[in-house]
């Protein structure tokens, strides 16, 4: 078929109008390309329209929306940028006319077997961004004319700005659902201490990297971290998710902040090209009185002690993760006292267009006081960002250590090696503390339990090791522990060793053992006061 005669004002008007057509707006995504490219058909005398968009990459063009040519999209046709027909439109970001199909010039074997003769397609391109190619073909030869490109490349406009709409939308949408799957929905319950945290989104709209996260240790210490990856939208986004999780497993490996941070930037160097981000990560020891931390890149954290001004942290800053090798990562140990605070923080925060960095910071410490946790997220906010518009997204993390706080049962899963005991015992000092225990009671559960976990680390395992297992709650006025391993226990070796039951039994109030192919649970109970008389 062939287009023939001139084509007038009233005809150009026409067509405009059926492209343009507001009607069409109630339509979403998939119905609205469809309808257009219907349209779009029938004004050309065309009989296949199709809509190819760029993969994430940018290297391929992948089948959207077809007519008349279905199978394009059904089959997932991909055609690299550059490469036939439409990867030529959309390397050359112009129209390209092909009046006779054949295989010089046509990559996609499926235009081919559906005998299209020739051929028409011009760029999709929204805020000089090329998103993809919209073409039509037809079964019998044609000659198309500059008014059928300026038609179809009308038609082109109206579909990149409802697909950059449409990606955009999608991409706010599933970089907010990453992000609210990533954050801690409910920071853990901790005896000793206490958590807020606070996630604003910029105005400039597109979340971006901005992450923190609280977890606690096999060994009975606390992870603390906040970061920012750099970038905006979904890309920045996923990017933190793996980040997180790569943090994550190496705390489980190494107990130096620094060496954590270090391996983390190995990861992203090797498997994230062009990534940058920030990131701090702190290591409360299992007493709560000491943190350590390393800063790759990142602001200082703020300790507030009570009675004291808020300050910065002095904290060496090394380099981003993601930037090529500089000096070897540092650690730097703070005391942490009873009823402190360490707020830790995002750049948006302190960041403002024409103040200085020092500024910012300098106000931040004058917000930062010493309370309730989640009151100080509350009281930073309304001081530092009150009714104003920020740029850029805003994390915040605040541990607070307290002296009085609900008490939780105690939790911890270590390997059964001679190094883990001390924190172990660390870790059983603080939540005897935090229940209230009297002296001659807690020295008993110490002795107890150091005795129950020893016997596990020398008898439950041979060469091959496992873990030792240690829960404890209050019932009542009375402290019940439970120590459990998975191996079978070796005979006692050398003369006078195997007397920890006998020192668990002096210690406590009752004891049961189970012992059995799964493994030993020792169960022992102290009353943390004495029977009326």
């Amino acid at each position: 078929m062939s287009t023939t005669g001139p084509v007038t004002d009233e005809d150009r008007l026409r067509r405009i109008e059926q492209i343009t057509d507001t009607a069409l707006s109630h339509l979403d995504v998939k119905d609205l390309l469809v309808e257009l490219l219907d349209r779009v058909r029938a004004l050309l005398e065309a009989d296949t329209a199709a809509v190819l968009l760029l993969d994430p990459s940018s290297t391929y063009l992948v089948a959207t929306a077809a007519r008349g040519i279905e199978e394009e999209v059904r089959q997932g046709v991909r055609i690299p940028v550059g490469k036939g027909f439409a990867g030529r439109i959309a390397a050359e970001r112009r129209p390209v006319i092909i009046d006779e199909v054949d295989h010089s010039n046509v990559l996609n074997p499926i235009l081919r077997e559906k005998d299209i003769r020739s051929l028409v397609g011009v760029p999709l391109i929204a805020r000089g961004e090329v998103l993809g190619v919209l073409h039509v073909g037809t079964l019998s030869a044609r000659t198309f004319t500059e008014d059928d490109v300026e038609l179809l490349q009308m038609a082109g406009d109206r579909v990149a700005l409802v697909t950059r709409t449409h990606l955009s939308d999608l991409d706010r949408a599933a970089a907010s659902a990453l992000q609210r799957s990533l954050m801690p929905g409910l920071l853990p319950r901790v005896t000793g201490v206490e958590f807020a945290a606070r996630y604003v989104p910029g105005e400039a709209g597109g979340l971006g990297g901005d992450w923190y996260d609280v977890f606690s240790l096999p060994s009975g210490r606390l992870g603390i971290v906040i970061g920012d990856v750099v970038g905006r939208g979904l890309q920045a986004a996923v990017i933190m998710g793996r980040l997180r999780s790569a943090l994550r497993a190496f705390a489980l490996e190494e107990d130096d902040p620094a060496e954590v941070l270090e391996r983390l930037d190995g990861n992203v160097q090797h498997f994230e090209d062009g990534v940058m981000a920030t990131v701090l990560y702190a290591i409360v020891e299992p007493s709560l009185d000491r943190v350590a931390l390393s800063s790759a890149g990142h602001l200082p954290p703020i300790l507030s002690r009570p009675e004291e001004p808020a300050a910065l942290v002095n904290l060496p800053v090394d380099l981003p993760v993601g930037v090529s090798v500089g000096p070897l990562r540092r650690t730097t140990v703070i005391d942490l006292p009873a009823e402190a605070l360490l707020f830790l923080y995002t750049d948006g925060l302190v960041e403002r267009r024409g103040q200085s960095l020092d500024t910012g910071l300098d106000l931040l410490c004058d917000a930062v006081r010493t309370d309730d946790a989640d009151a100080v997220c509350t009281a930073v906010l309304h001081q530092m960002i009150g009714s104003d518009e920020i740029g850029d997204d805003v994390a915040m993390l605040v541990a607070r250590r307290r002296t009085t706080s609900a008490v939780v049962p105690l939790n911890i899963v270590v390997p059964a090696v001679p190094r883990t005991l001390a924190d172990v015992r660390a870790t059983v000092r603080r939540w005897l503390t935090a229940v209230g225990a009297r002296t001659e009671a807690a020295a008993d559960i110490l002795v107890a339990v150091g005795e129950a976990c020893s016997n596990v680390v020398e008898h439950a395992y041979g060469p091959a090791g496992g873990t030792l297992a240690v829960h404890m709650e209050l019932v009542g006025a009375t402290v019940v522990t439970t120590v459990r391993d998975n191996g079978r226990w070796r005979p006692a070796r050398g003369e006078g060793r195997g007397r920890g039951t006998t020192m668990i039994r002096a210690c406590s109030d009752d004891m049961d053992v189970v012992a059995g192919v799964g493994g030993t649970t020792v169960t022992f109970r102290r009353r943390l006061t004495e029977d009326p008389q």
